[in-house]
């Protein structure tokens, strides 16, 4: 049988630092790799693609994304390409004055650095939309800023108690200043007008536009469910299969509600077994044990500093009691679910890998392949467990560089010796750890070939350096596989992620050869055709 398509004329990466120079594609799958097996294959229909030069390589795949809240974010008010705070307060008023009719301003994508210690303030909204409540989300979805009309319509005044998952941030007279951290905000995010189920399939698809043009053809979406004023995306994804518009392999990670407890795994099986509706799936559950370090409620082992550089009493938070934590993961993992666990600080850490082991001992290893999201900060002495207990290292790269966020807002309040301890991405390779790479976008740019560049550089694309924790530094071909095989694999799509005979024909085209440039120059690469199955789904 003819191939459908060959690729020939340029480097393949076929994963694990193997290097071809050819690939025949026929119906969905890979049906030859190497330039003279794919020219067996030719007859008079088939389709070939001159890499002239350029980079073939496995489809790239995000473990660990927010597609739909992302593409959502993208059709209100988008501060995610502002930088300062006046920006940030021209764009909402922009966005107040084209949008007269919506009841609230809500939108997001704004940082903590351009702020007072990462705290903006009730009072800057007040004065460019004074009339109409404003809900904005961070960059990282742990907090929101809030306006005066806002914090009105919630009732939250200076009597108002933090929730226990969270914090009021307060100005000297204790009256609440703005910012609502972590659980906090869902004390005005549970008034948000509901996105409305057509709003989200828009927000998918649009997603699912800049995904593939990044190179990207599955992903894990790591929160199916309700969260913080963001409403649950598996009926945009169910939706989108129905109208045959999912292009993307997408592994859905089901919200575990920390406010119930092994009650809710019923729900969770009979949501698993609706969302099985290829090419999507939803086997994975998703736990946030902590939240960041820039807003202190990441877990760690010993107490943030305080500004004075003393130590002070505060550790964070475990949002789940870690003494039950272990049985909710030992329930799941007999019924075969994936845990994804959200864990940033030293002791979430730790308590994810103590359950991930009380899992092993009580059931074995069922192949369930949990992973651990973030790793900010990781105790020395946990570093081998992971491959001890085969836990997946979730990483997302483009955060381990200086940038504002970093060194102002978390470094001072770890000290030098939890400072050494973060991303600790080239220790937990040599410890024989598997990786995977995502972005948590709308957190942080979905583009893989930032993250890879910060993986191998260890500095944010487009700076010159310092260079953060050169150590941790990763070379391009482990960079490349943390979102081939390595996402594959935290996926369950084990015949993606590499380029061999009889994988999907899931494939990405970049504009360069990648191995022959500098690596401080990886960043400057672009995608110009994205596969799946076969099928271009995005070409420049």
């Amino acid at each position: 049988m003819s191939a459908d398509l060959i690729f020939t004329g340029g480097p393949v990466y076929l994963g694990g630092a193997r290097v071809g120079t050819g690939v025949a594609v026929t119906g969905d799958r890979i049906s030859a790799v190497g330039a003279d097996a794919a020219r067996v294959l030719a007859g008079p229909r088939t389709e070939v693609v001159d890499l002239a030069g350029r980079l073939l390589l496995p489809g790239f795949i995000d473990a660990h994304v927010h597609a739909v809240s992302g593409g959502v974010e993208l059709g209100q008010c988008d501060l995610s390409g502002a930088e300062t705070a006046p920006d940030y307060l021209r764009l909402v008023a922009r966005h107040a004055a084209a949008h007269p009719g919506e009841p609230w301003v809500r939108g997001g994508g704004w940082a903590l650095a351009p702020f007072a210690g990462g705290i903006p303030t009730r009072e800057l909204l007040d004065a460019v939309v004074p009339d109409r409540p404003v809900y904005l989300v961070n960059r990282d979805h742990h907090g929101a800023w809030v306006n005066s009309r806002a914090l009105e319509l919630a009732g939250i005044d200076r009597r108002s108690a933090d929730p226990v998952d969270g914090r009021i941030e307060r100005d000297a007279d204790g009256v609440p200043n703005g910012m609502l951290q972590e659980g906090a905000a869902h004390l005005v995010g549970r008034l948000l007008p509901a996105v409305t189920a057509a709003d989200r399939l828009a927000g998918l698809l649009r997603a699912q536009r800049l995904l593939h043009s990044l190179g990207i053809t599955a992903w894990q979406d790591a929160l199916l469910g309700s969260f913080n004023g963001m409403g649950d995306p598996s009926e945009a994804y169910l939706a989108a299969v129905a109208g045959g518009q999912l292009t993307a392999r997408v592994s859905g990670a089901l919200w575990w509600d920390r406010a119930l407890g092994a009650e809710q795994i019923d729900d969770l099986l009979r949501r698993r077994a609706l969302l099985a509706a290829p090419p999507l799936r939803a086997r994975t559950v998703k736990i946030m044990q902590d939240g960041i370090a820039e807003n202190h409620t990441a877990a760690l082992l010993e107490p943030y500093l305080t500004p004075c550089g003393c130590a002070g009493a505060n550790r964070g938070h475990s949002f789940v009691d870690p003494a039950e934590l272990g049985k909710y993961v030992v329930a799941l993992d007999a019924l075969d679910f994936q845990v994804h666990f959200h864990a940033l600080g030293d002791r979430a850490v730790r308590e994810a890998l103590d359950a991930v082991a009380a899992a092993r001992e009580a059931n074995g290893d069922r192949g369930n392949r949990h992973h651990l999201a973030h790793l900010q900060v990781v105790h020395p002495d946990d570093i081998p467990r992971f491959a001890q207990l085969g836990a997946v290292a979730n990483i997302q790269p483009l955060w381990a560089c200086h940038e504002p966020q970093m060194d102002e807002l978390t470094i001072p309040f770890l000290g030098p010796e939890r400072t050494a301890r973060q991303y600790p991405f080239g220790a937990l390779l040599a410890s024989g750890a598997r990786l995977a790479g995502g972005s948590d976008w709308p957190v942080s740019s979905p583009d893989p070939l930032q993250g890879i560049h910060t993986a191998v550089n260890r500095v944010a694309p487009g700076a010159d350096g310092p260079v953060f924790l050169p150590e941790q530094r990763i070379g391009l071909a482990a960079a490349l596989d943390l979102y081939t095989a390595g996402s594959a694999y935290v996926c369950h799509t084990d015949d993606t992620g590499l380029i061999a005979e009889g994988h999907l024909a899931d494939l990405t085209v970049l504009d360069r050869d990648l191995q022959r440039q500098p690596p401080e120059r990886i960043a400057d690469a672009s995608v110009d055709l994205t596969f799946v199955g076969g099928r271009c789904v995005y070409a420049r």
